[in-house]
């Protein structure tokens, strides 16, 4: 009963996101939320066990498989993303200029809120590194769709658009390596063992992807191709959960193995495996919203420094990547304010980080990263107006009067 309920509400937020009442003009805001996914974060907090109770915590236990087959699908899809011929032509300042964002956010998230984390929870220094690791990946990650919007509609030139869309993509990496370093340090109490779950999860990952290319090699009709791929991305997560490792960093593994072979075939899996990224999304982030805990002050207390570090982050990360890359890749005058809206892998990996290191702590990030990014959606609608706005040019000496 319960799952069907959450079938039926994510059927009508979807009709209300499709409805014409939704205009940008009238609801901007809420327009922004419904397009990026957030909407229905925002429905599963409000139907969640912590404010109305439609959805009760044993529900919400019941629903973990669906969970980790999302996370599961969200790794492939993000792997298979993952281009080795373009990888490895991208020079070297471009690598440096994704680090320099992403690294200065993490460095300004992470070193300030680990004090607060360890005073609050009671833990071991080691979790609460742990936790304060993986504030700093979420609050390092950024989505690039407003850049493509923007160049799509022309409002901003497609090769400063594209370069944005290039750094937000590399800076994947880096929450995702913070992620496997997390899960090392809290998932057991052993680092040998913690360790050893992340190496298996990428072996797991890598198996099932190369046993669905082998699948999906000779394979000429589309529907055929489909439930194939559809079947061994539902094996990636289910058999990592069975396994209790992680299902995004098996995903990414299985979609990078993919990428890797390429080929016409695997090509055709992406793009089959695309239509069904929307629905497969909006269910993830409707169940992440469903395990937000809105009553956890300590929480809300820290949101405020969340937000308001990583905004200072971006800004100052975004002149550092400018500097590094400026004479190789084409970025806008005002890089750090197109890199605030922080995107739905954030989501994943403090999602991915709740289910395999259960607690507190770890419920404690999870509810400040999917209330900043929240936030972060609506503000970085107004941060990237200045990034569509010419700068100003300095005066010239000629342009100025003395005054006598």
């Amino acid at each position: 009963m319960q799952a069907l309920l959450v079938l039926l509400t994510i059927a009508a937020l979807s009709l209300l996101v499709s409805n014409r009442a939704l205009d940008p003009g009238r609801f901007p805001a809420l327009t922004r939320l419904a397009a990026s996914g957030f909407l229905f974060l925002l429905f599963g907090i409000l139907v969640g066990p912590s404010v109305s109770g439609v959805l009760s915590a044993r529900s919400l236990e019941g629903m973990r498989p669906v969970l980790a087959l999302g996370l599961g699908t969200a790794g492939v899809i993000l792997g298979l993303n993952l281009e080795p011929r373009l990888l490895r032509l991208l020079p070297r300042p471009v690598y440096s200029a994704a680090l320099a964002h992403a690294g200065t956010a993490f460095l300004f998230v992470a070193l300030p809120l680990s004090g607060p984390l360890l005073l609050t929870s009671g833990l071991s220094p080691q979790a609460a590194v742990g936790a304060a690791a993986l504030l700093g990946a979420a609050a390092s990650l950024s989505s690039g769709h407003f850049a493509v919007l923007a160049y799509r509609s022309g409002r901003l030139d497609r090769a400063r658009g594209l370069g944005v869309a290039l750094l937000t993509m590399l800076d994947d990496a880096v929450g995702l390596g913070v992620l496997a370093l997390a899960l090392v340090l809290g998932a057991t109490t052993s680092l040998g063992e913690g360790l050893g779950l992340v190496c298996l999860a990428v072996l797991l990952g890598v198996m099932c992807g190369a046993l669905l290319a082998f699948l999906t090699h000779s394979l000429k009709d589309l529907a055929e191709l489909t439930t194939v791929t559809l079947g061994g991305v539902a094996l990636v997560g289910g058999a990592a959960a069975y396994l209790r490792v992680s299902a995004l960093l098996a995903g990414v593994a299985c979609g990078a193995t993919l990428a890797l072979v390429g080929g016409r075939t695997v090509e055709r899996a992406a793009r089959a495996l695309g239509r069904v990224e929307r629905p497969a999304f909006l269910v993830l982030v409707f169940l992440v919203g469903c395990g937000v805990h809105a009553r956890d002050w300590w929480a809300w207390s820290l949101v405020p420094g969340f937000v308001g570090l990583r905004f200072l982050g971006k800004v100052l990360g975004g002149r550092f990547a400018q500097r590094l890359a400026g004479g190789t890749l084409e970025l806008p005058p005002r890089l750090g304010y197109a890199l605030i809206a922080q995107g739905g892998l954030a989501l994943c990996l403090v999602a991915e980080y709740g289910m395999l290191v259960p607690g507190g702590l770890s419920q404690r990030v999870l509810d400040v990263v999917v209330v900043g990014a929240v936030v972060n959606e609506l503000l970085a609608g107004q941060a990237f107006r200045q990034v569509l706005e010419p700068a100003r040019p300095a005066p010239r000496a000629s342009d100025v009067e003395v005054a006598t």
